[in-house]
């Protein structure tokens, strides 16, 4: 059954990362389910294809695809932008992300979080901005955290240069997600393009993120006290994802917004827009971070910097 609060989506092209399951999965289904022509980007091909079948049972008639990436290795990234077969894209959900998981890093080096949730999105939506552009009124959506506030934002200790916590490098991870999409805002600002770029929070919600994936190997005690934590406090994948949907489908929602639940510390209650947020009005750090990001990762946008008039241009590596 449609949601009568998502505007008709027919004629865009959507793309969801992570989208095989948890708030992902719901996002794309629900976008799908209202018209989108929606690409499935996975890292895991198997779960992809299930989530793809799986979709196209609970939707009949949905305009569905799947694509392979893997945040975790820039290579992976590039493939799959430089096999982007459309025209254009009109709204990019940058969804897929790592919790909380054991020290470990990704192909390129880079901590396990910092890499997946932040380095990886800069570099995908990067990759992908000129389809963006070609579209007439391109969106990118970027899933932060409610837990993002509680980060003591390190520029030093990005990449677990001075020692890893998994809880400090998970909430410093979607803090950079935050800064990222108001950043992309002001640079799009700066150079008069109609993108708009917005952050969502979900609140507590029960994905597999703390389960699934690196968290398995954490043992059977780990398990059983998350699931217990997961069931009594954390509320339905279906709620989680009314964020990422309004922050993806709302028509007149500034560039810039960040979307939260409106209850109690953001972890549940109806979408709002938060503008009341101290990472959203440090533009010194979000524009340190972005140039990190940039040497980090390879990948410049064809944006100018906020107040100027240089122009960068997209490079593959």
């Amino acid at each position: 059954m449609r949601n009568p609060a998502i505007p008709d989506q027919t004629g865009r092209i959507a793309m969801v990362t992570g989208a095989n399951s948890g708030i992902g999965y719901v996002t794309a289904r629900e976008l799908a389910r209202h018209g989108a022509h929606v690409v499935l980007a996975c890292r895991d091909p198997g779960r992809g294809g299930a989530a793809l079948a799986r979709m196209r049972d609970e939707v009949p008639g949905a305009r569905l695809e799947l694509g392979r990436v893997d945040l975790g290795s820039l290579a992976s990234i590039r493939e799959f932008a430089a096999g982007w077969r459309h025209d254009r894209l009109d709204l990019l959900v940058n969804n897929a992300g790592v919790a909380m998981v054991p020290y470990a890093r990704t192909a390129d080096g880079f901590e396990s979080q910092f890499g997946v949730n932040h380095l990886g999105t800069f570099a995908l939506t990067g990759l992908l901005l000129p389809h963006l552009l070609a579209a007439l009124d391109p969106r990118v959506v970027t899933v932060s955290s409610e837990g993002q506030r509680f980060a003591r934002f390190d520029l030093g200790n990005l990449d677990a240069e001075r020692g890893y916590r998994a809880a400090f490098a998970y909430v410093q991870s979607k803090r950079a997600n935050l800064y990222f999409a108001v950043e992309l805002q002001r640079r799009a600002d700066a150079a008069g393009l109609r993108l708009r770029s917005m952050a969502v929070a979900p609140g507590l919600t029960r994905t597999g993120v703390l389960t699934g994936g690196a968290n398995s190997s954490r043992g059977r005690l780990y398990a059983t006290l998350v699931r217990l934590l997961i069931r009594v406090a954390f509320r339905p994948v279906s709620e989680g994802a009314r964020t990422s949907l309004y922050a993806a489908t709302v028509p007149d929602l500034p560039g810039g917004s960040y979307i939260v639940p409106d209850g109690p510390l953001q972890l549940r209650g109806e979408p709002t827009r938060r503008t009341r947020e101290r990472a959203i009005r440090d533009a010194a750090t979000a524009a340190d971070l972005w140039r990190l990001s940039e040497r980090r990762t390879g990948v410049t946008y064809d944006l100018p910097a906020a107040g100027s008039s240089r122009r960068h241009r997209t490079i593959g590596g």
